[in-house]
């Protein structure tokens, strides 16, 4: 009898597999890191094959290690890394390039070039999105005119363009499907939000065939089966996301104004805002929440390129602490005004400044200035980030006043202290935070009839501590006017270095 659902959950530094039990409950998880390459200043990629074999090695694992035969799978979700853009070989599988991550600025020049008003305006009606080298389309253009006989073989229908979820949708049935759900293609820039279609006119604009482009699905859908070589029979794929619209079904968010946090690699704030899609006036993103049964559920985001990235340099670059597990600790008599602030712009500034110039900087170190203020300016750097956001979603009227959050981060009680504190709003820590693979897991389940409906998911979400804010205004408001002089600070000598 079948017991279990496999969720895939294709991070930017990590592959997971998770088995969650009927009732939402986690039986077992693998997890394997894989290698990050950066070719130039401010290019991100990773080795196609390094994906699929992390989430392959993984998935076998869990099912190996908890002794869960593949009839005892009842579906299969699949969440991954937004934005990041992969070109095949629709014959042999076969990339002909490197997957370039959501982080990469290389088409910063390209877009900069594009960038009229009335271009700008008319993405930004069709996709909810801005013109920034973070979306996939840019990036596709970029290999099909980079890479040597590229373009010559989209022409000819030979090539296959998906973000990672549709790559390994691509592996996991042997080739047979070329599908992404409209989550995923709404991060594309290609694809139109209000008519659910990819849009002639931009890929005219970017110059890519529309042979290139995946069939687009629900989020909760029949995507295909795995073939028999890969878990021995096969598994239905029922469930298809991107990772932080996989959050928010993760968090039951589905009540127009719910809002969640993820801090992962990024942060990335999201704000159910129902049937409209809503457009934001301060340089937030509209974007498809989730689409169950042909109807769209649009949501507001603001995105933040820098969260646990900013603590795996604190560890690995700089190399002040052995893991970031030991970052509460060092930090917990830091006081919360020391004078230091870590701008993490190392691959530009998110929303709401777009920036892809500006890059990071250490302010305010005197020689009182140690290893401890220096990660307390880093993990409150991530506080002051979703400040930026709430701040601009407040602009356009839509403040959450309680904010569920996810993702490494928030097992740190002193990060999400402050994150209250600086918000002056309710954090919610959920009792099961591996939110993005649990969305993806009830989508799926939606899908293979495991659950009824939203609601019933719904009454399934509980909380584990409720963090409220003890800071008084007049602080709150103290700090941030410092972020934001730093950052501003930050910008103008990113220019000026640019300029010379």
């Amino acid at each position: 009898m079948s017991k279990y659902i496999l969720s895939i959950d294709q991070g930017t530094t990590s592959s997971r597999a998770i088995l969650f039990t009927k009732d939402a409950d986690v039986f077992g998880s693998a997890q394997q890191e894989f290698s990050q390459h950066f070719p130039k200043n401010g290019w991100v990629e990773h080795d196609p094959n390094d994906i699929w074999q992390t989430v392959l090695s993984t998935s076998r694992e869990v099912l190996s290690k908890n002794d869960v035969k593949p009839d005892e799978i009842i579906a299969i979700g699949i969440t991954n890394q937004r934005e990041t853009t992969l070109v095949w070989n629709k014959k042999t599988g076969k990339p002909v390039y490197n997957a370039i991550v959501w982080q990469d600025r290389r088409t910063s020049d390209y877009c900069e070039s594009l960038s009229t008003d009335e271009l700008c305006q008319t993405i930004s009606d069709k996709t909810g999105l801005l013109l920034d080298p973070y979306f996939s389309a840019t990036k596709v253009r970029w290999i099909l005119d980079n890479v040597e006989g590229a373009r010559e073989q989209a022409d000819a229908g030979e090539l296959a363009f998906g973000t990672v979820d549709t790559y390994l949708l691509w592996h996991l049935t042997g080739g047979q499907e070329h599908r992404t759900d409209a989550t995923n293609a709404s991060r594309t820039m290609l694809f139109n939000i209000h008519t659910q279609q990819w849009d002639q006119e931009l890929l005219d604009l970017f110059g890519i065939p529309e042979s290139m482009l995946p069939q687009v699905m629900d989020s909760a859908d029949e995507f295909g089966s795995t073939s028999k070589d890969i878990f021995g029979a096969p598994i239905r794929v029922c469930g298809i996301a991107g990772d932080q619209q996989a959050a928010l079904v993760g968090h039951a968010c589905f009540e127009q104004g719910m809002a969640k946090s993820t801090y992962g690699t990024g942060c990335f704030l999201m704000l159910n805002t129902g049937e409209k899609a809503l457009t934001s006036e301060n340089r937030l993103l509209t974007t498809v929440a989730y689409r169950l049964n042909g109807k769209p559920t649009y949501a507001i985001e603001g995105s933040i390129f820098m969260a646990g990235a900013t603590m795996q340099w604190i560890v690995e670059g700089l190399k002040l602490l052995s893991h970031a597990g030991e970052s509460e600790s060092l930090v917990k008599d830091v006081p919360l005004d020391h004078g230091v602030f870590l701008v993490p712009s190392f691959t530009g500034l998110g929303a709401p400044y777009w920036d892809p110039n500006a890059r990071g900087a250490i302010l305010g170190l005197t020689r009182d200035s140690g290893i401890s203020t220096i990660v307390a300016a880093a993990l409150q750097s991530v506080g002051y980030q979703t400040k930026d956001l709430q701040k601009a979603m407040e602009r356009d009227g839509l403040r959450p006043s309680v904010l569920r959050v996810d993702g490494g981060m928030v097992k740190n009680n002193w990060v999400l202290t402050f994150l209250s504190n600086i918000l002056g709003a309710t954090v919610e820590r959920p009792t099961v935070t591996e939110t993005t693979s649990l969305g993806v897991a009830y989508l799926a389940g939606l899908q293979a009839g495991i659950y009824e409906s939203t609601e019933q998911l719904a009454k399934m979400w509980t909380c584990d501590r409720r963090f409220e804010p003890t800071m008084s205004a007049d602080e709150r408001n103290d700090l941030y006017a410092k972020w934001q002089h730093c950052v501003a600070q930050v910008r103008l000598s990113s220019d000026d270095c640019q300029q010379q």
